[in-house]
């Protein structure tokens, strides 16, 4: 026996699930990108599930399985525990239900994630820097009170729900043959492989499915080359909703069985796959949420035939966006900051400002000091951040300037 054929989902209980949450989660529209199909050679097309209510796909697995509780569960309350999105979906499905709901949060966790979980009347505490101390005391918690523990994806209802997106792009793209899909603890990819797995087998044909993590919190290549679930140490990442220390149970074995690879990506890869998405789709994606896509960016992927790939949500900190904007636009060649030692005379400001005008550059701020950086008193320090049009035009700008005598160092962010 595989451990798929141990935990086997059946295509019925997915479409059983569709029908519970019809009226509950949105049919989020699936659109192709030009940009990416022409890059890849091959049709891309993307599933804006950061459209979704609460802004990710978490609202189906939650829903799902709060609307399987019985009613003596019910009234003992719900607990969960989560950077964000897990959170969202079970407080509103709770809140749908008449269900009290407790959420344990990491203390880093976006504020508008926070804002949006108590908006939806669920009693939040914040404990632990990452997802893994919130874990720990959701179960203590149930352990407790007896409040059901709603386990962010490990769980067949969970990723039923789950699975319920897979339909959605099968039965809008029935030509699909591979589907990209971010991984934290695996529900969401182990609910797309299954269902969609389902359909095509019972149209009598195959669907590819890539997995893609962030490179700081990739837990799945080295547990799935040992054959079982590993905890790892996990560094930060801006993919916060993904990071996941150790895969879960019931989505490795599936994961095992049904996807045919999993790459990384770094966190510059996703910052670049956040910029494209915010100018080549018109779409705001968290971090996690454009794995995908940065895979692709990266070359990480060789896909054939038509491709979708999961946008899975939407819940971004303005502040961090604003970051990654620009960590992404330096990553791309077209925005850098310069520090230029100058001798204090009058002219050489003037002089700087002419040589970026003639090499193409546009100056967006100027920091003109005498002070500090260990300068001594015939020197100042001009730093500019200028735009750029790319990587060439980058190394151009900083020729000209070196050409003319000056010494630019480009200040990493």
């Amino acid at each position: 026996m595989t451990a798929l054929e141990g935990n086997a989902i059946t295509l019925s209980e997915f479409e059983t699930a569709a029908a519970v949450l019809r009226g509950v989660v949105v049919r989020t529209p699936l659109e192709a990108s030009e940009y990416l199909s022409d890059l890849l050679g091959q049709p891309v097309y993307l599933k804006f599930e950061n459209l979704q209510r609460t802004g990710s796909f978490k609202i189906r697995g939650a829903a799902y399985r709060l609307s399987r509780l019985t009613a003596g569960e019910r009234s003992s309350g719900v607990v969960a525990a989560s950077a964000g999105n897990h959170a969202q979906g079970v407080a509103l499905a709770a809140q749908k239900l008449g269900i009290p709901a407790t959420i344990f949060m990491p203390l880093g966790v976006p504020v508008p994630k926070l804002l949006a979980t108590r908006g939806y009347g669920a009693e939040v505490v914040l404990e632990g820097e990452t997802v893994e101390t919130p874990l720990r005391l959701a179960a203590e918690f149930a352990e407790r009170t007896g409040a059901v523990f709603i386990h962010p994806f490990d769980h067949r209802d969970v990723i039923v729900g789950q699975g319920t997106l897979g339909l959605e792009i099968y039965d809008d793209l029935p030509e699909v043959e591979t589907v990209i899909v971010g991984i934290g603890g695996g529900g969401l990819i182990a609910g797309v492989a299954a269902a969609m797995r389902a359909r095509a087998e019972r149209d009598g044909r195959t669907v590819r499915i890539i997995g893609v993590q962030a490179e700081n919190s990739a837990a799945y290549p080295s547990s799935l080359a040992a054959g079982e679930p590993l905890q790892v140490a996990t560094t930060p990442t801006i993919a916060d909703g993904i990071a996941v220390a150790r895969p879960g149970d019931l989505p490795f074995a599936i994961i095992s069985d049904l996807v045919d690879e999993v790459v990384t990506v770094s966190d510059n890869d996703i910052a670049r796959g956040l910029l494209v998405l915010l100018e080549r789709s018109k779409q705001v994606v968290e971090p996690a949420g454009a794995v995908g896509v940065a895979a692709i960016l990266a070359g990480k992927i060789t896909v054939s035939g038509p491709t979708a790939v999961i946008l899975s949500g939407g819940n971004i900190d303005p502040l961090l966006l604003q970051r990654i904007v620009a960590h992404g636009l330096a990553v791309s060649g077209r925005y850098m900051t310069l520090q230029i030692p100058l001798p204090d005379r009058p002219g050489q400001l003037a002089r700087v400002s002419e040589l970026l005008a003639i090499a193409g550059a546009n100056v967006i701020e100027v920091l003109h000091t005498r002070y500090g950086q260990g300068l001594q008193i015939s020197e100042v320090i001009l730093q500019l951040s200028v735009e750029t049009r790319g990587k060439e035009h980058r190394a151009h700008v900083i020729s000209v300037l070196e050409d003319a005598g000056f010494t630019p160092r480009v200040v990493e962010d």
